[in-house]
């Protein structure tokens, strides 16, 4: 029987061509003041020599990233960043069913015991967040496939206010539908648009309504000028900043395997578009991320043992990759 907290790990490497590079690029200079990275996914294996949670956690530490938000895509690896969480000090969790597989398991007639699982490991000490759920119309097109998606988006919301958790919102192509379901159902009191895809307008709303933008590596490529425009009209009390790991390779090294290690660039990125200085903005983000998520250590880490000792098996990937990130994305599409 499988471990229920070992996660389905998905090889990012071996879903894509074979040309790209798979060498984890070195570590950037360490940042004076420490920051969060608030979203990856350390399950996912990726590069030549995929690293434990541990060495990605380790190298992170280095450069003054002092803590993460380890994020569940489906009840699998929702389960092991709960129970991640419970024995690294540096690792919180957020847990919930992606929208595209949230189509999936609809389809299958497995949608409610899928959410009611999510609801359970929400009471879970150290779980900070219900994430991430929202609408992705980029890869489900199809009328029941959109509205499975609605359905679980909606319960993930009540999940978060009933447990007064954060909700990490992944907004793809569907930045106008997520909006009016937020307002229609009502929004959890701190809600984060993770791997934030919109520009002036979407931005606009969120300053309107107090909620928080998310920046990962697009805000630092050459094609990413809506994000960095964005940048400007977002109060900075609602800035945070994240990995997607190992999604969204910052520039330069854009394509090879990201980690929370190489959170500096995109920091320092928007620092530099803002004309403000590195440490004053990684101290007012970091503030941002400890009023959505509380702090690492609010809650002790008692879980005893590691439930992942040995990297698992992953030389059998998924057919595909739930969270619909291929490391192409352009700026008008939505977050992973």
């Amino acid at each position: 029987m499988t471990d229920p907290i070992t996660p389905h790990v998905r090889s990012r490497a071996a879903m894509e061509d074979a040309s790209r590079d798979l060498s984890y690029p070195p570590s950037p200079e360490a940042l004076v003041v420490a920051v969060y990275d608030n979203h990856t996914h350390l399950e996912i294996a990726d590069g030549e020599n995929p690293m434990h949670y541990r060495e990605h956690l380790d190298r992170a530490s280095a450069v003054g990233v002092r803590g993460v938000v380890q994020v569940g895509t489906d009840v699998q690896t929702s389960r092991w960043s709960a129970a991640i969480a419970a024995r690294e000090p540096r690792v919180l969790a957020a847990v919930a069913i992606h929208p595209n597989e949230a189509a999936t398991l609809a389809e299958n007639g497995e949608l409610d015991a899928a959410l009611e699982a999510i609801d359970e490991l929400a009471a879970q000490p150290r779980v900070v967040a219900i994430g991430e759920t929202g609408l992705d119309f980029y890869r489900t097109d199809s009328e029941s496939g959109r509205a499975a998606q609605l359905r679980a988006f909606e319960e993930h919301i009540r999940i978060a206010k009933r447990h007064n958790l954060a909700l990490q919102i992944h907004d793809r192509d569907a930045h106008d539908d997520v909006v009016a379901t937020l307002r229609r159902v009502g929004a959890p009191e701190r809600t984060v648009f993770h791997c934030f895809s919109g520009g002036i307008e979407l931005a606009s709303i969120l300053a309107e309504n107090g909620w928080y933008a998310s920046f990962a590596g697009p805000v630092t490529f050459k094609n990413g000028r809506d994000l960095r425009e964005a940048l400007d009209v977002l109060p900075r009390a609602l800035l945070l900043v994240e990995t997607d790991a190992p999604f969204l390779t910052p520039h330069p090294f854009r394509g090879r395997p990201n980690s929370p290690y190489l959170l500096p660039h995109t920091l320092r990125a928007m620092a530099d578009h803002l004309g403000t200085d590195v440490s004053m903005l990684a101290a007012q983000i970091s503030s941002n991320t400890e009023q959505v998520y509380g702090q690492w250590d609010a809650e002790p880490v008692t879980a005893p043992g590691d439930p992942w000792a040995d990297r698992p098996d992953a030389e059998h990937p998924e057919p595909d990759d739930v969270s619909g990130r291929p490391d192409e994305l352009t700026t008008d599409q939505g977050g992973a």
